[in-house]
Order: structure tokens, then C-alpha cells, then sequence
């Protein structure tokens, strides 16, 4: 499981510019996955083959300036708690202000490797002023100029160092499918984790998972076995507002990350509001198995209409992704918990299906003849072969004679077929183009 790094500090010193480098200098390694994201603020870096996951918290600080000093007062006592290691930034410019002193004193107090990061300093002078950054107490700092990253290395070595080691996964535990309950505090987690779960709690053991909060317990129950990471039963904040949206992302960080199938938890009262929306672009951006849980379904008014209607507006929502199985549900009469558990249990199969090379060039090229991908600049390309790569998800390469010269919309056509015939519901599938 990935650690987290936090970016904290006053609005307007440079974090988005420092967050958007990273992100992009490891999306430059990666290839470019099709879909959507919609979360500016949560992203995968890596150094050294080192990955990590960053969150920028001034993307979640809405207000005016007088608001801002509470609100991030806020973050960072909630990346204190939540993150592996903290990037605290300052901006040479400015120099040190009433607002960096409040955030040091926070941030003195930690055990956590906390780096001090003044950005700005693009020349010899600016670095001699970063010299009063030394009387915030927390030793020395890094200098970097994030618009045109010079600095920054020496800052990733140091950091990655200090991340915790990554633990290995039990063999034993590994065959078992992990499902994380997500989805925005009140949405009815932890009802349907207790009614899944009945009154002896059928623990067969206790896992502590390798996080403090998000809790991994094996489970039989309706004769399956799986892992469940309890995101729901964690004590409440006294000073964390509970609708705060940074809140819920950085808790549904980790547990998507430690997870095979998420299982969404939605409040049929609320809807799929933004929120439940960050968290769904989360799970497909890491590539998960999505089951979405329309909870307290026995509450809502309905007729013979709304389930479809319902399902009509989620399915809008989540384009282009909409093959996800949708289920209505109730954790207080208990009403399909178990059908939920079966969804989650299909996706999980889909998510790790591995299809023969044979068998998908037999299927898949025709297909292709019949519907090549359209001419480009007067140049046709042509796909000679597929094959499943061996990732744990889905992943699809397509080796051809002009990979850069076929666009998104044939790539999704392609997906929706590989969808259609070999059943991926509730699993993201990558295609890629190869030159052959």
C-alpha cells in the first residue's frame, strides 16, 4: 500500500504548481489512461521506483482570507493525523508570516518527518533571504522554485527515505478478496458493515491491517470469504468537522488503495453528490472493482419508475465509465446486504479474469477488420495482435503499425467490446497501442 505525503501551507505559496510536477512527472512514465478524472487534488507520484500518494490540501480550503486560517489550521491537523510524511511550504517572497508561525507550531509538535519547503527561490540572492525560514523551529529546509522544479530532487530522495517501509502482503491473506466500504460520513457504513457482519460478528481472525484506522478482518459469511477493510468504525475527530470533504478523501484514500472491489455506500436521500463523485474517481483512477450501494432504499418514496430513474442518474454521472453494477439496498432491514456481497464477489472475479491470447486475437480481430480504426492524416493503421498484459487488472495491448495515430473514441470502442464479450461489469479495463 502506498504511503501518503501531505502538502500543506498558506494559500498561494505554489503547492497546486509543486503537486501538478509531481503528478505529471510520473503520468510522463505511465501511460496516459482514457477516462476522466475529476479530483485536482489527490494524485500518484514516484521517485527512485518508490510510489507514493500525494494530497494537496489547499484544494480543499474554500473561503474567504478569514476563513482560510481556520480551515487550514483544519488541514493540517488532519494531515498530521492521516499522512506518512508532510511537506510544509512556505514562499521566499513573502518571507516567514503570522500564518507559516500557526502552522509551524502544529507541525513542531510531530513525530512524522515533516520538510520544510521554500519555493520561489530561483536565484542566489533569494536563497541567502530563505535563511529566516530556520526561526520556524523545524530545522533545515529545502529550497526549490516548483515552476521549473529545480530543487526538487534533493527533496524526493529525502523524502522518499523517510516514508515507512512498504510491508509485504501475507500469502495467505493475499488470495482473499479485500472489499472497502467507502462513501461520505453518515451514508450508513457502518449499518451495513454491522448487519453484514450480525450480531457474533463472524470473525475467523483479526488482521491488523498495516494502517492504524482502516481495519482488515476476514469474514465468512453467505460461504464466501473475504477480507473486509472498515473504513466506518473509526473514532470520531473532536476537532474535524465530520462533512469535511478532505476528511473523507483521505480516509477513503487509504482504504481504496488496500482493497480489490469498493464497495461505495451511497445516502438514497442525498444522491450521488460531488463528494460520492470524488471517491468514485478515486476507486477508477486506482483501477478497483466499484460496486455502488444505494443505502436507506426503504426510506425513499417510490413508484414503479424510480429505481430506473435513480439508476438512469447515477449511470449519467460516472460517464464514461457506467458498466458498474448499481444495487439498492437497506442496512437496517438488511434488505439485499447479501446480494451486495455477491456483486462485490463477481467484480472481484472479473477484476482478476486473465483471457487467453489465443482466444481474445480470435475474437478481437475480426472485429477490428470489420471496424478499422479511422484513417488519421491520410495514414491507415493496422492491429496485427492482442494481448492481456499480466497486471492484477485488466490491461489490454494492441500492437500496431501507427499506435500514436489511433484516438480515444476507437480506443472506448474497443474497450466496449472486450466488455461486452468477455463480461468486465464493475471493472476500469486499460487499452493501450503498441508499436509492434
Amino acid at each position: 500500500m502506498n504511503s501518503i505525503v501531505a502538502i500543506v501551507g498558506r494559500p498561494n505559496v505554489g503547492k497546486s504548481t509543486f503537486f501538478n510536477r509531481l503528478i505529471q512527472r510520473r503520468e510522463a512514465i505511465v501511460d496516459a489512461v482514457s477516462g476522466v478524472t475529476r479530483d485536482r487534488h489527490y494524485g500518484k507520484s514516484d521517485w527512485n521506483g518508490r510510489e507514493f500518494s500525494l494530497i494537496d490540501t489547499g484544494g480543499y480550503v474554500k473561503g474567504s482570507d478569514d476563513v482560510f486560517e481556520a480551515e487550514i489550521d483544519k488541514q493540517v491537523v488532519l494531515a498530521i493525523e492521516e499522512a506518512d510524511a508532510i511537506i510544509f511550504m512556505v514562499n521566499v517572497e513573502d518571507g516567514v508570516t503570522g500564518m507559516d508561525e500557526d502552522v509551524a507550531r502544529l507541525l513542531r509538535k510531530v513525530t512524522k518527518p515533516v520538510f520544510l519547503v521554500v519555493n520561489k527561490v530561483d536565484n542566489g540572492k533569494r536563497e541567502e533571504d530563505a535563511v529566516e525560514f530556520y526561526n520556524l523551529g523545524l530545522g533545515d529546509y529545502f529550497t526549490i522554485a516548483s515552476i521549473n522544479g529545480s530543487g526538487t530532487g534533493d527533496l524526493l530522495d529525502a523524502l522518499v527515505k523517510a516514508l515507512p517501509e512498504v510491508e509485504p502482503r501475507d500469502e495467505e491473506e493475499e488470495i482473499l478478496p479485500r472489499f472497502a466500504v467507502v462513501g461520505r460520513p453518515n451514508a450508513g457504513k457502518s449499518s451495513f458493515i454491522n448487519a453484514l457482519i450480525g450480531k457474533d460478528r463472524y470473525i475467523v481472525t483479526d488482521i491488523a491491517g498495516t494502517t492504524r484506522d482502516s481495519i482488515d478482518t476476514k469474514y465468512n459469511r453467505f460461504g464466501f470469504d473475504f477480507n473486509l477493510v472498515d473504513t466506518a468504525g473509526i473514532r470520531k475527530k473532536s476537532k474535524v468537522k465530520e462533512d469535511l470533504e478532505f476528511y473523507s478523501v483521505m480516509r477513503s484514500v487509504r482504504a481504496i488503495e488496500h482493497s480489490d472491489v469498493c464497495l461505495i455506500v451511497v445516502d438514497a436521500n442525498r444522491g450521488f453528490d460531488g463528494q460520492v463523485q470524488n471517491i468514485f474517481w478515486l476507486a477508477e483512477r486506482n483501477r478497483k472493482g466499484i460496486v455502488i450501494l444505494v443505502n436507506k432504499w426503504d426510506l425513499v418514496e417510490k413508484d414503479h419508475k424510480t429505481t430506473n430513474e435513480v439508476e438512469k442518474y447515477i449511470r449519467s454521472q460516472m460517464e464514461p465509465f457506467t458498466d458498474v453494477p448499481i444495487v439498492f439496498i437497506s442496512a437496517l432491514t438488511k434488505q439485499r446486504i447479501y446480494k451486495a456481497i455477491e456483486t462485490a464477489v463477481e467484480v472481484y472475479k472479473n477484476r482478476s479474469k486473465k483471457i487467453k491470447t489465443s482466444v481474445l486475437n480470435d475474437t478481437m480481430l475480426p472485429i477490428i477488420e470489420n471496424y478499422p480504426p479511422p484513417a488519421y492524416k491520410g495514414k491507415f493503421v493496422k492491429i496485427k495482435y492482442i494481448m492481456q498484459l499480466p497486471t492484477p487488472q485488466p490491461q489490454f495491448a494492441f500492437f500496431c503499425n501507427l499506435p500514436q495515430y489511433v484516438r480515444d473514441p476507437y480506443k472506448r470502442f474497443l474497450e466496449n467490446k472486450l466488455r461486452e464479450i468477455f463480461d468486465f461489469n464493475g471493472v476500469p479495463v486499460s487499452v493501450y497501442m503498441r508499436k509492434k
